[in-house]
């Protein structure tokens, strides 16, 4: 995809195999050493070049062995069907960090994509931790708050994370479900899950 100016703004959901928290937004270690989830971003208004990117909804999955700044990661990636074949390589230009800015530039380099961005049909509802996405059979994602262990109240944690590079403020969740399945699989629901607003340029 040829280089481009881009801009994206809209709400990420962040989900992993980690405690509620998630240590990697303290810079620590992840729970059980080794790192298992992505993100999915709902994109409100953006472009890539000449391309509008307005309520598109793409993913990126991944499995490291450790710590995601130890790399070796393996990842997947995923993007509505109603995208075309530019779109499907501008996402690809995104999530692989050949586009230069956001997030993926720097942790581009710690994964490897498992084949070309894959389409799929997306259902997504942002609504804060009542949000879901599915993307046909591979991804599913239903969020809900946390629950006090003692009383089984909903608690509501947040986060302000000034130098975050995904989101600067999220809420903090729990996954009611999570779940991935195609090449890269896993299921951990009633882990760490957080929502937040994100805006991205570049290069």
């Amino acid at each position: 995809m040829p280089a481009a100016d881009w801009k994206l703004k809209g709400s990420v959901l962040i989900a992993c195999n980690c405690d509620y928290g998630c240590p990697c937004n303290f810079n620590a270690l992840p729970t059980q050493g080794y790192c298992e989830g992505g993100w999915t971003w709902h994109v409100d208004t953006g472009s890539y070049g000449d391309l509008s990117f307005d309520g598109l909804t793409f993913s990126l999955y991944c499995k490291w062995p450790g710590a995601i700044h130890h790399g070796g990661g393996k990842a997947l990636a995923f993007v509505d069907e109603r995208a075309d074949e530019r779109r499907r390589e501008a996402v690809a230009a995104l999530v692989t960090g050949e586009a230069g800015g956001g997030p993926w530039a720097i942790l581009g380099w710690t994964y490897e994509l498992i084949g070309p961005v894959r389409p799929a049909p997306y259902e997504v509802e942002v609504a804060g931790l009542d949000s879901h996405v599915r993307a046909g059979d591979v991804i599913e994602l239903q969020l809900e708050p946390i629950k006090n262990p003692v009383t089984g109240a909903e608690v509501h944690p947040g986060i302000v994370l000034p130098e975050g590079i995904q989101t600067k403020r999220a809420d903090l969740g729990a996954w009611r479900t999570f779940r991935v399945r195609d090449g890269i699989e896993y299921a951990h629901s009633g882990k760490y899950t957080a929502i937040g607003p994100f805006e991205y340029s570049g290069p």
